[in-house]
């Protein structure tokens, strides 16, 4: 199981698409999927979806579903993870 080197590794990016992860850790989005969701519910990470502003929905789901680190390595003084705003 690859949860830790995957928590550091979000941890060192702050956020990181999910095809990049899935090129980092050479494994497919659906069981990083899996292993993200963990990190989800520990309230860690959270995920975000990002569009070209294009509007043609042409632009494949594992590079607009990103996920942002949360944890304390993460944290900068005086900014607010974008998720927590709404």
């Amino acid at each position: 199981m690859m949860l830790i080197p995957l928590k550091n590794y979000l941890a060192e990016q702050g956020q990181v698409s999910l095809a990049d992860l899935a090129k980092h850790f050479i494994s497919s989005p659906d069981a990083l999927r899996g292993m993200l969701a963990h990190w989800v519910r520990k309230g860690r990470v959270c995920k975000e979806t990002l569009g070209c502003n294009k509007g043609c929905a042409s632009c494949p789901p594992e590079q607009t579903e990103i996920y942002r680190w949360l944890g304390p390595r993460a944290a900068q003084p005086g900014q607010i993870p974008l998720c927590q705003l709404a």
